[in-house]
């Protein structure tokens, strides 16, 4: 193995999710690495790149990488932001994986490969158990969040019952309620995008979380289900963000509050209409190709087809639906000349509008 200069002498180990996702077969993202004995001076004398806010973060000046000097952390206020952290040189290895939230995510190894694991990570990776590090992960309620995602990406774990149960007290000693609005939709879309989303809203209902931070979602054990299949069928966040809250009378609110990106919300608005549209186009004594052409004017599908035929597919998972179908729909609407029809319409102007929805009808009802 090539001598890392940047890093020779240093005592550096990689932390975190990288050792987990390798003791369970997965390959691993990017390395973070821990670096222990060193102070500020000594990494940027080797080159290090200074990015670090609240405490020193480096990268490494060739590959890039993350190097955080090891730490310890005091809580000095409420929520997720009330913290002092202490960086010296003389914290050891042991006091910075204490400071972590999971034991599976407290591991660290060396460059040769060993293991550094006091807290027992490696057999909870081995049984498949989520378990708090320590009393200390009661000071971030973000902890709650994360531990509520990681059992939506990894599926066959468990949540021990200690770590839940301290996940409840920390919701009712108010915890919960410092989490701001952008801290709670990143981890939401991030477990809306996993194996298993449902599972991220059964911890948070199961810890009382739920209820505090989306309360409009008391819901979701119904579209939980559906929030699964969703991700079976590899539906992109929008889709399932509206699978999500398609049920809330207070999707509208829910966006507002947790600042939802304009694409999710627009489909969590339409899917309803998506829903009510395609049963009038299949209730019996009703105009087909009428009631066709109106859900298409409410969605816009002439202008966003693509948009349109997304939204079918996240209907898709709710009931059968027939995209071919649909798609000819589309292209036969869309094959409509309206500036013609315009030009046709010369000293008119009032008809132009119900002229060229007469032309629509008529291609959907030759096809």
């Amino acid at each position: 193995m090539t001598q890392d200069v940047a890093t020779q002498g240093l005592q550096v180990f990689i932390v975190g999710g990288a050792v987990r996702d390798a003791l369970l077969g997965l390959t691993p993202g990017d390395h973070d690495w821990v670096v222990v004995g060193a102070t500020p001076e000594d990494m940027a004398r080797r080159g290090f790149i200074p990015v670090g806010g609240d405490f020193p973060v480096f990268l490494h000046p060739v590959t890039k990488e993350e190097y955080a000097l090891a730490r310890t952390e005091r809580k000095s206020g409420r929520g997720y932001k009330g913290f002092t952290f202490y960086t010296g040189a003389d914290v050891t290895l042991e006091e910075d994986l204490r400071r972590r939230d999971l034991t599976v995510n407290a591991i660290a190894q060396r460059p040769d490969g060993t293991l550094v694991d006091p807290l027992g990570g490696a057999a909870d990776v081995q049984a498949r158990v989520f378990r708090h590090v320590g009393e200390a992960f009661e000071e971030d309620p973000v902890r709650i969040l994360r531990l509520a995602r990681f059992t939506a990406r990894f599926a066959d774990f468990s949540v021990a019952p200690e770590t839940l149960e301290l996940c409840r007290r920390m919701v009712q000693a108010g915890e919960a309620d410092a989490l701001v609005a952008e801290r709670v939709w990143k981890e939401l879309s991030r477990g809306l995008m996993a194996a298993a989303p449902s599972r991220m809203l059964d911890i948070l209902r199961q810890s009382g979380a739920l209820a505090r931070v989306m309360p409009e979602l008391q819901d979701s054990e119904i579209t939980g289900a559906d929030i699964d299949r969703a991700a079976s069928s590899g539906l992109a966040l929008p889709g399932r963000y509206a699978l999500l809250c398609r049920l809330s009378p207070e999707r509208e609110a829910l966006g507002r509050r947790l600042r939802v990106p304009a694409e999710c919300n627009d489909y969590a608005r339409l899917l309803p209409e998506m829903l009510a549209g395609l049963d009038a186009a299949q209730a019996a004594g009703a105009d087909a190709a009428d009631a066709q052409l109106a859900l298409m004017e409410r969605a816009d599908a002439l202008r966003k087809p693509e948009r349109f035929f997304d939204l079918l597919d996240t209907v898709a998972v709710l009931q059968p639906v027939d995209r071919d179908a649909w798609r000819a729909r589309v292209d036969a609407v869309r094959g409509v000349d309206a500036g013609a029809i315009a030009r046709g319409c010369a000293g008119d102007p009032a008809r132009i509008k119900q002229s060229v929805r007469d032309a629509r009808l008529q291609r959907l009802r030759a096809g």
